[in-house]
């Protein structure tokens, strides 16, 4: 049995469901409605459909929806389990392993010593962020892990009777449970939310780091000490841009959470290998005593005698220095002959201590460069050093920053409480202080300064942490197209700084690229090549600098946001560029798609440390002139296409009505506003409500437009030669097919008739349906296939979930319409709106 039977008996039980709950009518609507479809599909007459959409009242509209929504949830459970099924069923060496990483190194004339090097100085880090693409609540998340459990029990006859009735009630209870949220999230509700996964990846590390040892020894013939070069951060509760919920009490009570769980993590495996080292002292004449192992004393259980130590002082909160006595414990086991005890029974402990310690994850604090300043500058006028910082040019900012960082003397009295401005800057930082003092240093990462723009950003939250005695590390991030061009410049300034240079040592400096703003800046293709420019222009200064460096991806899921398979975007980064590793944000859906069960945990992890290593052993070596010179013309074409649509003055009206952003705004999916503070813009917009919006529709635009005019200026036999011999462009290629095969013409013709008589609508219209045609022709021109020909698994999935996903489609434009047109309707419809807005994003995934 495979995905398509278990498929069946899911919808079957969902049915059966729907029929008991909602009754036969309802039934045949839902049924009636999937058979309409299919029709329109095969490219039957669409206005029996059209009608019985528009004859909907809201109750059924909203029922619709929510029955074609319970269906992609639980298509994505039996998707989910096929991986699994597929992935245990494999053998041998697995595409994309670390073992086949290894073989690939060695086939390039890596050695064993050389490879163990590599190992040593990589780093893969995730970063787990709450974004508005993960919509589910918790409850019904915890639902469909229940029924994930069950399925299974599915999948092999006699089929568990019992396990399809556990089906059954949960897919029952989820009908009558509220997918939608009552209230906005908190920044506690969406810690939490991330911190869900933490258990799968636990899981996870032992097997990945027995998978490391033995296919080293396997590929190399001899045995290794090298380690998962693996680390996970956080930005919820420590991410404050544009977010005012995230204050400083909430990073306190972010830290304490990470605390309790990493607690709660050690303490298992603690007590797990305690039960399992159950070895006795030989030396000792005296035998155990009567009773069994627990009159066993500490003389004659000394393994034991360490663990019950460990285990006291994680439980009671005590600093304690883990890792390093875990560490002795194996080396003392192997001195005593006990090497298969020390690699089975004591590794799952040490594998956790390694990534998560007491510490669990590592927060960030992510603030805007304008808050930092405007906090530096209170700072300043308090202390009576300077009235008015934010009126000085920029070199007399660095040079009164710099001075005032040679100096250990604090600016604020001590013990005087803070102004409430100062204090919302300067608090986080206290707390992560005190997190640090607590279960050491891994509690805290880095210090992110969004919207980077100079040098003096960087250093302004050097002086902030100096006020309460912390050192952080700034990490800037560039994220428009016009800071991407000149972080090169800002990070060679930075990085001369004798005062700035004290304070990096022999630390990584570590620099953030932005996919999202410098893609709703310039658009799919320009956005790509300046962050290909901006990483090997970077690389090469922090090379001179004699600096090592780590670039910070901002990714998101979906293409338009950098997202795509992490292999396949970590070994089309530039040749040269990874040099202590790579660091890449974790959003939204992508959290449950990748770490909902310890199998796919395993899988994805294994995978984007096959890409870190392969492209780490890369040396730098720029492409040939002629590519990038085609790149340079490609990228200005491209994003002068894309400039021209966004800067139209018709372009706004036509996108608030053929996209639902309006309606996005109201749904209660995070924490964070959906623009940043001013009046409503396409500037200050922020792009995961951009990219959503698009993806509703199945326009797609962010993903794909403005390629066709740059594949157009590359010509058709040098963009055939770099698809098939440059990484990059192949990856971003690659990527454009994903998210045009996941556009939907037909649908989105269905979305342009909200557009009514708006200005300039009919005109925009044909102009972005011809825009995709020419760029799937394009594109295919290029690859030598139709889209995603060489993904024919990816290509299947969308074609079977489209007739699924067109319902849910058509309720929210004819709920669209309905609000649109009365007084107060997006308060009489917001609820099946709401709903609708859920389903495609389950059906489509990928949404931000």
């Amino acid at each position: 049995m495979g995905i398509r039977s278990d498929v069946n008996l899911l919808g079957r039980t969902l049915g059966q469901v729907l029929k008991e709950q909602e009754g036969e009518a309802f039934f045949e609507l839902v049924e009636r409605t999937r058979a309409l479809v299919r029709d329109v599909r095969a490219g039957g007459d669409d206005r029996e459909l059209r009608d019985l959409i528009a004859g909907l009242n809201e109750a059924d509209a909203s029922n619709l929806a929510r029955a074609f929504t319970w269906y992609f949830q639980l298509v994505n459970l039996a998707e989910e389990y096929e991986r699994v099924r597929v992935l245990s069923a494999q053998t041998g060496v697995r595409p994309q392993s670390l073992e086949q990483a290894l073989l690939d190194l060695k086939a390039q004339g890596v050695g064993a010593d050389e490879a163990e090097a590599l190992l040593a100085r990589l780093e893969l880090e995730l970063t787990f962020t709450a974004h508005p693409t993960e919509m589910r609540r918790r409850t019904v998340r915890n639902h469909l892990v229940e029924v994930a459990r069950d399925i299974p029990q599915l999948s092999s006859p006699p089929i568990d009777e019992a396990a399809g009735e556990r089906i059954a009630a949960h897919v029952e209870a989820l009908w009558r449970t509220p997918e939608l949220r009552r209230l906005k999230p908190t920044v506690q509700d969406e810690v939490k939310g991330g911190l869900n996964y933490v258990t799968s990846i636990a899981q996870a590390l032992p097997m990945l780091q027995r998978d490391l040892s033995r296919a080293f020894a396997r590929v190399y013939g001899r045995p290794t000490d090298a380690r998962l070069p693996l680390r996970f951060s956080s930005w919820m509760g420590g991410d404050r841009d544009g977010n005012p919920f995230v204050t400083p009490q909430a990073t306190r009570e972010t830290l304490a959470l990470h605390r309790e769980r990493a607690r709660e993590l050690m303490l298992r495996a603690i007590s797990q290998a305690y039960a399992d080292l159950s070895q006795e002292d030989e030396t000792q004449e005296d035998g155990p005593a009567e009773g069994g192992d627990s009159a066993q004393t500490p003389e004659h259980a000394p393994y034991r005698t360490e663990l019950r130590e460990l285990h006291n002082a994680v439980r009671d909160g005590q600093p304690v220095e883990l890792l390093p006595r875990l560490e002795a414990l194996r080396t003392r086991m192997e001195a005593e002959g006990q090497h298969r005890s020390a690699e089975q029974l004591l590794t799952p402990l040490l594998s956790l201590a390694r990534v998560f310690g007491q510490h669990l994850v590592s927060l960030d604090i992510r603030e805007h460069s304008g808050q930092t300043g405007a906090a530096v500058a209170e700072l300043l006028r308090a202390a009576g050093v300077e009235a008015d910082y934010l009126a000085l040019p920029e070199h007399a900012k660095q040079e009164l920053l710099t001075r005032e960082l040679g100096s250990r003397r604090p600016l604020w009295p001590a013990g005087e409480p803070m102004p409430e401005a100062l204090e919302t800057a300067v608090g986080p930082i206290r707390e992560v202080r005190d997190a640090a003092r607590q279960v050491g240093p891994g509690a805290f990462g880095h210090y992110v300064i969004s919207m980077s723009e100079s040098v003096s950003d960087v250093l302004e939250p050097l002086l902030l942490a100096r006020e309460v005695g912390f050192r952080v590390l700034p990490v800037p991030l560039f994220e428009t197209l016009g800071d991407l061009e000149r972080a090169p410049q800002v990070v060679w300034e930075l990085l001369s700084l004798p005062e700035y240079r004290a304070v990096l040592g022999g630390d990584v400096q570590e620099i953030m690229l932005g996919y999202s703003d410098s893609n709703k800046d310039a658009g799919f293709l320009a956005a790509n090549w300046a962050l290909h420019e901006a990483q090997r222009k970077i690389s090469d200064v922090c090379r001179r600098a004699g600096v090592h460096w780590r670039f910070f991806h901002g990714r998101g899921t979906s293409i338009g946001r950098g997202g795509g398979p992490a292999s396949r975007a970590i070994l089309g980064q530039p040749a040269g560029t990874i040099d202590a590793g790579i660091r890449i944000t974790e959003q939204g859906e992508a959290l449950a798609d990748k770490y909902s069960h310890p199998v796919l945990a395993r899988r994805n992890l294994e995978q984007a440390l096959y890409g870190l290593m392969l492209a780490a052993a890369r040396p730098a070596q720029d492409p040939p002139q002629a590519w990038m010179d085609a790149m340079d013309r490609a990228a200005s074409s491209s994003a002068g296409a894309y400039r021209a649509l966004v800067d139209d003055p018709e372009f706004i009206g036509f996108f608030e009505r053929v996209t639902p952003i309006h309606e996005i705004s109201r749904l209660n999916i995070a924490s964070r506003p959906v623009r940043r503070p001013g009046a409503p813009t396409l500037g200050n917009l922020r792009a995961i409500p951009w990219v959503m919006s698009w993806t509703q529709n199945r326009a797609n635009l962010p993903g794909w437009y403005g390629l066709h005019a740059g594949l157009g200026e590359i010509g058709l036999e040098t963009a055939r030669d770099m698809y098939a011999n440059w990484p990059f462009f192949r990856t971003v290629l690659d990527n454009a097919q994903m998210s045009l095969a996941k556009s939907d013409p037909l649908i989105f013709t269905e979305y342009l008739q909200l557009l009514g008589d708006v200005a300039g609508g009919e005109r925009l219209a044909a102009h972005l349906q011809q825009a995709y045609r020419d760029t799937v022709e394009a594109v295919q021109a290029v690859v030598g296939t139709e889209l995603l020909g060489n993904e024919p698994r990816l290509r299947e999935s969308i074609g079977l979930r489209n007739p699924y996903i067109d319902p849910i489609h058509r309720i929210q434009v004819e709920l669209l319409r309905r609000s649109r047109a009365e007084e107060g309707g997006l308060d009489e419809y917001e609820r099946p709106l709401m709903l609708s807005l859920q389903g495609i994003a389950a059906g489509v995934r990928n949404t931000g």
